[in-house]
């Protein structure tokens, strides 16, 4: 998320502060591996997931912006570790104690109502990581449904992937552009101002379509519509 948007990070923190919790972001972290393990490199990815073992080594709750790290963390750690007992034992802590940021408001802190205001008109989109592998679909938008002031619609085929499945865009550029495409014409068809997701891939994927294509619709994280406070 730092680098799909900078300021991410800041957002995602005051929609997690402002539900009482007490967040601190170790200046020690960085990738969590995916991509290398996901391209092949499992000996680089180990050393990536060692290093976020290390930072995130305490007995504190883990909160993420991004599904497909959480996904990362929760499966592919102990996949990577399975022979190794000492870090196998780490990974499996890690992920029993690591959640995306919907997830853990709606489901850890039963939280609902963050008190965020956004006017307009919004569709979500459901990343493959976060609704597929997470299972997570209904917490992003009972949250949402509360944000005052703001109209969710639905796409006609919500579910559909956006195209870019990390590498898949690289290694199959027309057909992963075809799927942009297509999603982001259900994105105009709805009528929304904005987009949401809680994938930060996604979002750089769309909003990138969007902007070539000179549409005005914006590419929003939920973190960012849910730290909008509320005016009343």
């Amino acid at each position: 998320m730092q680098v799909t948007d900078p300021s991410g990070k800041d957002l995602f923190w005051v929609s997690c502060s402002r539900v009482g919790m007490e967040v601190d972001y170790p200046g020690g972290q960085t990738c969590c591996g995916q991509m290398q393990y996901k391209t092949g490199y499992q000996a680089e990815a180990r050393k990536m997931a060692q290093h976020f073992l290390r930072v995130f080594k305490g007995e504190e709750l883990v909160v993420s912006p991004s599904g497909s790290c959480v996904g990362m963390i929760r499966y592919h750690y102990q996949e990577l570790f399975r022979d190794d007992r000492k870090w196998l034992s780490r990974a499996e802590s890690l992920a029993g104690r690591t959640f995306e940021l919907t997830e853990f408001l709606v489901d850890v802190l039963g939280t609902e109502d963050v008190g965020a205001e956004w006017p307009g008109k919004a569709v979500y989109h459901d990343s493959c990581q976060v609704s597929r592998v997470l299972g997570i679909t209904t917490q992003p938008r009972l949250l949402l449904s509360r944000v005052r002031k703001l109209e969710m619609v639905e796409m006609e085929h919500q579910e559909t992937c956006c195209g870019f499945g990390g590498v898949f865009s690289l290694e199959f550029p027309v057909v992963s552009e075809k799927m942009t495409g297509d999603k982001v014409a259900e994105v105009v068809k709805s009528g929304a101002e904005i987009v949401i997701s809680a994938e930060p891939s996604c979002l750089l994927n769309i909003g990138g379509y969007l902007a070539k294509m000179g549409e005005k619709i914006r590419a929003l994280h939920i973190a960012e519509v849910l730290a909008r406070i509320s005016r009343q």
